[in-house]
Formats: C-alpha cells, sequence, structure tokens
C-alpha cells in the first residue's frame, strides 16, 4: 500500500489517540468529528475526546491491569494519557481529570499537529477503498451505522457473524458543591491513598441503607424501546463492570455494599468507626466546584432521581447539573471481525478503534486507538505489522477482542486474565506478584517500541 491521507471518523478518545500516533509517524490524517452539526444521544458538547460518563481514568498504580495499561501508553507518547495527566484532579489512587480542562489540551494539541487536518463535518459512508480508522464510539449517526452494517454484513456471510451486538452504558449524576450540606459528609480516601481529600463520603446506617435499596427497586424508571430489548429475555443487556444502580439493588440486599457503597477502609474519622454503608462523591473540576456520585449510573426517571438521591444525608437541596442518563452501546463481534491490530477482516483498508470493538473503558479505547492508528501508519508506509507484544496490558486489550474461545463475545475491561504465569517459583503476594508482572510487561513494551521506531526509521516515507 503506497503512502496515502489517512481518514479517521470521530474525535473521540480512540480517534484522537490515532490520529495523534498516525500523524506522528508522517501520515498526513484527516480526522473528522460530527459536532457542532450533529450529535449522538450521549454527547453534552462539541469537543474532543468528551467524556460522557465519569470523569475517572481508574486506577493509576501499576498493579492494576488499568493502571498498568496508562503507564504503557505514556511510553508510547500516547495524547490521551499524557493530556490526563495535565489534567488530573486529586482522586486518591485513581487518575481522575477536570474534563473540560482535559478536552481542552487534546484539541489543542491535534489543531497544532501540522499532519492532521481538523474536519468538523459528518461522515455518512465508509468507503472501503480509502485508508480509514473508524472510531465513532458505541453510538455512530443513523446513516454512518447503516454504511458499517453494510460491510459487516457481506463479512459475516462468509464466516458466520453476527452483524452488530449492543448492550447499555449509563452515566452517573453530578451535584453542585455549594448545594451540599457538608456538615453530613467527610472528605477521605480509601484507605488514605492521596492527599485525603479527593473524595467526599456520606456515611449511611443500616435503616438510611434498607431505605435507599427500597427506593432504587421501587421508584420508576425508563424502560428500553421493544427493538432495544434482548431478544432472548426482553432485558437490556448491561456490561457488568457499570450496572445501573438499581440493577445492582435489585441483585440482593447487599449486593451495593460489596460494591459503590463499599464502606471498607473508608472509617468515618468524626467517629472512628466505619459506617454500614458510604456514598462516595469525586470531584469533577479542579476547582472542585462540581462532584459526581461514585457508581451511580442509573435508569431511574429524572423525578425519581431527585426523590431517592434526596434523601440521602446531605443531598436535600441539592442542585443537580447533570442527572443519570442511559444510552445504548453498539460493537461488532470482534473475534470474528477484526485481526490482531483492528484491521476488519476482508477489508484491508479498513481499521476499527474504541468502543466500537467491545474494549470498555477510557483508557481501553485510547489503547485501541495506539493500535489502530499506530498499524495503519505502519501499512501507509509499506512497512511490515509489528504484533503488539503478549504479557502487556495492550497485548491483554487484544487478546480480549481476539478470543474466539468464546461464543457469546462481550465487552470487558483490560484485566490480568491474559497473562502468562511469571516464569520460575510462583510468588504468593498478589500485590508483589502483579507488580512483577508489570515489570515484564514494560519491558517487553519496550522492546517493542523499539522495533517499532526502528524499522520505521529504515523504510521510505
Amino acid at each position: 500500500m503506497s503512502a496515502a491521507r489517512l481518514r479517521v471518523i470521530g474525535a473521540g478518545l480512540a480517534g484522537c489517540e490515532a490520529a495523534w500516533q498516525a500523524a506522528r509517524r508522517g501520515i498526513e490524517v484527516d480526522l473528522f468529528e460530527m459536532r457542532p452539526h450533529a450529535s449522538g444521544p450521549a454527547h453534552k458538547t462539541d469537543r474532543f475526546a468528551e467524556l460522557v460518563c465519569s470523569n475517572s481514568l481508574r486506577g493509576a498504580s501499576l498493579e492494576n491491569a488499568v493502571g498498568l495499561l496508562k503507564e504503557e501508553l505514556a511510553r508510547m507518547d500516547s495524547l490521551i494519557v499524557t493530556s490526563a495527566r495535565e489534567a488530573a484532579v486529586p482522586a486518591g489512587g485513581a487518575l481522575a481529570v477536570d474534563r473540560d480542562v482535559f478536552s481542552g489540551i487534546v484539541e489543542s494539541r491535534l489543531a497544532a499537529e501540522p499532519r492532521v487536518r481538523i474536519v468538523r463535518e459528518e461522515v455518512n459512508a465508509i468507503d472501503p477503498d480509502v485508508p480509514t480508522i473508524v472510531a465513532c464510539g458505541p453510538l455512530p449517526g443513523e446513516r454512518l451505522s447503516q454504511s458499517l452494517d453494510a460491510l459487516l454484513s457481506r463479512i459475516a456471510h462468509a464466516n458466520g457473524s453476527r452483524v452488530r451486538l449492543h448492550y447499555y452504558d449509563a452515566a452517573s449524576p453530578i451535584v453542585a458543591t455549594e448545594s451540599l450540606d457538608l456538615s453530613q459528609m467527610y472528605a477521605k480516601s480509601r484507605y488514605d491513598k492521596g492527599p485525603g481529600e479527593d473524595y467526599l463520603n456520606i456515611p449511611l446506617d443500616r435503616e438510611q441503607y434498607l431505605t435507599f435499596v427500597r427506593d432504587l427497586c421501587e421508584l420508576p424508571k425508563h424502560s428500553p424501546k421493544e427493538f432495544e430489548a434482548d431478544a432472548a429475555g426482553g432485558k437490556a443487556p448491561y456490561f457488568e463492570g457499570c450496572l445501573p444502580i438499581e440493577e445492582m439493588a435489585m441483585r440482593g440486599e447487599d449486593a451495593m455494599r460489596y460494591g459503590p457503597l463499599k464502606p471498607v477502609g473508608l472509617r468515618d474519622p468524626r467517629t472512628g468507626l466505619a459506617p454500614y454503608a458510604v456514598v462516595q462523591l469525586r470531584k469533577e473540576d479542579v476547582a472542585g466546584t462540581a462532584y459526581n456520585l461514585v457508581g451511580f449510573q442509573t435508569r431511574l426517571t429524572w423525578p425519581a432521581q431527585k426523590e431517592a438521591f434526596g434523601k440521602l444525608p446531605g443531598l436535600a437541596n441539592a442542585e443537580w447539573i447533570r442527572l443519570g442518563v442511559m444510552h445504548r452501546n453498539s460493537f461488532v463481534d470482534a473475534p470474528r471481525y477484526l485481526t490482531a491490530d483492528l484491521r476488519l477482516r476482508g477489508a484491508e483498508n479498513v481499521w476499527l478503534a474504541g468502543q466500537i470493538t467491545g474494549a470498555e473503558g477510557y483508557v481501553e479505547a485510547a489503547a485501541c486507538g495506539l493500535i489502530a492508528g499506530t498499524a495503519a501508519a505502519r501499512a501507509l508506509r509499506g512497512e511490515a505489522p509489528v504484533p503488539v507484544p503478549a504479557d502487556t496490558a495492550l497485548g491483554a486489550v487484544v487478546a480480549h477482542l481476539q478470543n474466539e474461545q468464546t461464543d457469546d463475545f462481550q465487552p470487558a475491561n483490560v484485566s490480568w486474565t491474559f497473562f502468562s504465569p511469571l516464569a520460575g517459583k510462583p510468588i504468593r503476594d498478589k500485590r508483589e506478584r502483579r507488580r512483577a508482572l508489570a515489570d515484564r510487561a514494560l519491558a517487553h513494551l519496550d522492546v517493542w517500541r523499539a522495533a517499532l521506531e526502528e524499522r520505521r526509521e529504515a523504510a521510505p516515507v
């Protein structure tokens, strides 16, 4: 394939990362973003890399798989991770960002990159003859969705795959800080990670907790449209890592106490005691003018949300900047449709990146953007592929998307599942073992990065 311009559809996390990586490798990129001329149901702004759900990119430590993934991306000059670290707000052991600052950094860096041309218009069709990375996110426009379906259908007839899959995702409510009754809360990070004021905590006794559980189970909820329900059981197929809070409540009285309302590591400094349950609020911006309710993604109606959440201590007079919303996310049957470098089988000029692949999570979306952008750049430069190395977090993302052992492919976050055991004597301590896995992963990544740069320098532009 001779050198040509690369088209990237979508300026979300995956699209921005893909455009950045390809451009930094000498490729001229046209980055298409339909906003502000058109907008998806989850978008609130026309900014690049908009975080539509939480403002957290999750755990930051190397003993955490997503923390390792962030470090690997940073070593690969990831636009998303380096921008997120610059826009960070205090969040204990997690990396959370000021949404506006983060989007602004990403957009300004892409605008300053001479090989990236930003095109503010909607793409309605995929031309399989034009080098393209489809990073439309999980909610493509109707006409682009139809074009992608048509392309997938041709492949599906050949290998028996399903054309499209879907599940449901949700966003947590955001509340104005000045409307909170801080006397009923205390500032503390779990296990005192970070400076100690990264989260506000609402302690609940047993009676308050059970009232909340009952409200979540009984108050009105939005129902998925008939055509959006799962054909097998008539229920919306939720992503297990992002369950609506009321769905969790209906799974058992104590389900939330072992989930987002877990009191472990959050003793109330005023009493020295661990509450029965704890509602955590995390900063939305550097100034701390707003907080989001951690793990409170929901499909409760807005009046029901105000009723249920308003009963929580300190939220009686809450001013809601955003109430929880739910939206449908689409993804492909990646093991049957995508190669290891995220190229669409049977369409050598087309790659997919981000949540449309079934990689769940902000950091995972950026990882897909890096993999697809790097692979597309090598193809356009006439260079041979350099596979993502196994036993790295990037390799784990690929392994999930290539897992042909499952007949029911579902979205998932990066995990340690696809890492092979360490050589030598087993390490019993989990934290120590995972740090050793991380050290091995980073060593493998450095070798991969060097191989990419060596072959890049050897090839003509």
